[in-house]
């Protein structure tokens, strides 16, 4: 029996002893949508008897509902928790489920099949030592299985159950199972898995979940549940190096500072040397305190609160490593990126990354290429859409402790977080530090952005003019400018027209052009403002993330958003270029209010409406604002 019935019922102290020392393996469920995959678990518990009397009577009276007559129930909905998911027959969200056997302990991870889900698969692989990978024996190897495989490659995922499932739909071929195996084998060749265990079932009737199948007499191998019983996942903590990422500086009173937060890598005991990363100071531990009370040694998975010998600064999103084997940090990275959102990624649009309780700006700076699923081969790319995988460049704004994903998985992974909406847009594995980052270091100068402004009498400060083509940017920047040089003050003007001549030349109108493009001309604002100018810069600058993106790269008070207002209607009609004309006839394509969008400004501090205000009028307003505001004192 899946549990020891009689000492449950003989010695309950023993049985929970027996039972607390067991062995614990997470498993994942994937596959493609339909392949049987909640149903399997559910038969998992059934045939296990681990199902509560209230779930049976459940089932039962689906089946009454539905007006089956048969000894089989639908087991997925033993896993399928969301309503949404019992009316479609489909997994939407990852149901973890538990169980537990003589031999082990399971937390089984059931993940979706919908190709639009991955993401939530990506999340159930993330922490899981094994995956039970399902195969409908009437299609055999699809695309989503080869995204799923690549993808438990990726993450690390060293033991790869293939289940080959409704063999029952197709007479228990020995012949097809041959061929699925044969197949699956054949591909995943190269994806570094240590394991491959491939087993015939009916998860509808259970053939091969937990016994043997009398239709399958040709099939000499165990049972899937025997197998997973006894894979072998070799315990990480005696070969990794102790890793801890601080969450918490806990102070509940002036005698105690500790570091709270929980150990995602090897083990440590008092006593033992650590040093702190990024800041590379070095220490003792002194305490392991938990909630229960002290303990002599903690390890992985433990959540612990350490003291230490010395008084050193340490804080939220340190890394606390071992010192005999400290972890890398830089700002600079090779990564893997699997890409979860419906809004493409871009290079050169800024992101937020969140590693190891970490959160900073970073930008792709480069798209070397994605990955075909198909063959695994290499194709350029210039974004990626949605479940795409790719391999690019990464440029943090700060320099972050890490470890290489295929040393540690914890330190060396992390999330994209959209900055508009806060979604998790992406997942990554950082292979290594760029060795430009190690090689750069920022060079001090004798003469700063203060005294270079000081020597002008003025202020620093970016105008960034938007709006659409034609709308009057060009020509109120340049009103604006002939003012300030009347006052004797130090400009330069950034034309989106000029700068496409030059610096910019090689840049077209895609989205992806369009982001890089504002990049470059904030970095270049950014230089100007350093050298203490008054810059101009106009462009339409479509969109949001990069307005704000060249906001961040200023300091506080050196960014002021322009939005010239003038309608679409409006500026058709003036169309002195004839742009607008071509784009209605399709000549231009992604031409800014036709059939690429503009995102009107939120919160700009100078608004100018065209349609009642002349060009003069304009100008006027943007330099009583930078008076009244301190921009002109001399």
């Amino acid at each position: 029996m899946p549990l020891n019935e009689e000492l449950l019922s003989s010695d309950i102290l023993s049985y929970l002893q027996t039972h607390e020392n067991k062995g614990l393996l997470r498993v994942l469920t994937c596959g493609s949508v339909d392949d049987g995959k909640s149903t399997l678990i559910g038969r998992l518990l059934y045939d296990s008897k681990l199902i509560y009397e209230d779930q049976l009577v459940d089932l039962q009276k689906y089946n009454d509902f539905q007006g089956v007559q048969s000894a089989e129930f639908d087991y997925s909905r033993l896993v399928d928790g969301l309503e949404s998911e019992r009316e479609q027959g489909i997994t939407i969200d990852v149901a973890y489920r538990y169980f537990s056997t003589n031999k082990r302990k399971f937390i089984v991870a059931d993940t979706p099949g919908h190709e639009q889900y991955t993401r939530n698969m990506v999340t159930g692989a993330s922490t899981s030592d094994v995956a039970i990978l399902l195969v409908d024996a009437r299609h055999g190897v699809k695309v989503q299985t080869r995204r799923h495989s690549y993808v438990l490659s990726m993450l690390g995922v060293k033991h790869v159950v293939l289940a080959v499932n409704k063999m029952d739909v197709v007479d228990f071929s020995q012949k097809k199972f041959n061929e699925i195996e044969e197949n699956f084998r054949e591909f995943s060749t190269d994806l570094g898995f240590e394991t491959i265990h491939c087993i015939p079932i009916s998860a509808l009737h259970g053939d091969n979940i937990i016994s043997r199948s009398e239709r399958m007499k040709w099939y000499n191998g165990p049972n899937l549940l025997r197998h997973i019983e006894g894979i072998s996942v070799v315990p990480s903590n005696e070969k990794e190096n102790f890793r801890f990422p601080v969450q918490w500086v806990n102070r509940p009173h002036q005698n105690f500072r500790g570091y709270s937060g929980t150990i995602v890598a090897g083990q440590i005991k008092q006593g033992d040397k650590i040093t702190v990363m990024p800041s590379g100071k070095t220490s003792v531990i002194k305490d392991i305190v938990t909630i229960d009370g002290q303990l002599n040694r903690a390890q992985k998975h433990q959540s612990v609160t350490l003291t230490i010998e010395d008084d050193i600064d340490i804080s939220r999103g340190d890394l606390i490593c071992s010192s005999e084997n400290v972890a890398q940090y830089s700002d600079q990275f090779q990564a893997k990126i699997i890409w979860m959102s419906t809004q493409k990624l871009f290079p050169g649009r800024s992101y937020l990354l969140k590693i190891n309780n970490t959160t900073t700006s970073v930008s792709i700076t480069n798209l070397k290429h994605k990955i075909n699923i198909n063959d695994f081969s290499h194709a350029s790319a210039n974004v990626l859409e949605l479940n795409e995988i790719g391999i690019c460049n990464l440029s943090l704004a700060q320099q972050v402790a890490f470890d290489p994903f295929d040393i540690c998985k914890s330190t060396g992974s992390f999330i994209l977080i959209d900055r508009q909406t806060n979604d998790t847009v992406g997942a990554g594995m950082l292979n290594f530090s760029l060795r430009r980052a190690a090689n750069l270091t920022w060079q001090n100068l004798a003469v700063g952005k203060l005294e270079r402004a000081e020597q002008k009498h003025q202020k620093p400060v970016v105008l960034w003019f938007t709006g659409l083509s034609g709308a009057g940017k060009s020509t109120i920047a340049s009103l604006v400018e002939k003012k300030l040089f009347d006052l004797g003050r130090h400009t330069y003007t950034l034309d989106g027209d000029n700068v496409r001549h030059g610096l910019n030349k090689d840049l077209g109108f895609t989205d992806a052009d369009r982001i890089e493009n504002i990049r470059r001309i904030g970095e270049a604002a950014k230089l100007m403002v350093d050298a203490g100018l008054m810059v101009l810069v106009s462009f339409i600058s479509p969109f949001k993330a990069e307005r704000q993106m060249a906001r961040r790269l200023m300091e506080e008070g050196e960014f002021l958003e322009i939005y010239v207002n003038t309608p679409l209607s409006v500026v058709e009609k003036r169309d002195v270029k004839g742009l607008y004309a071509k784009a209605r006839k399709g000549e231009i394509k992604n031409f800014t209010g036709i059939d690429s969008e503009y995102q009107v400004p939120e919160n700009a501090e100078i608004i100018v409406e065209t349609t009642t205000q002349t060009a003069k009028q304009a100008a006027e307003k943007i330099v009583k604002y930078l008076e009244k505001n301190g921009y002109l004192n001399t």
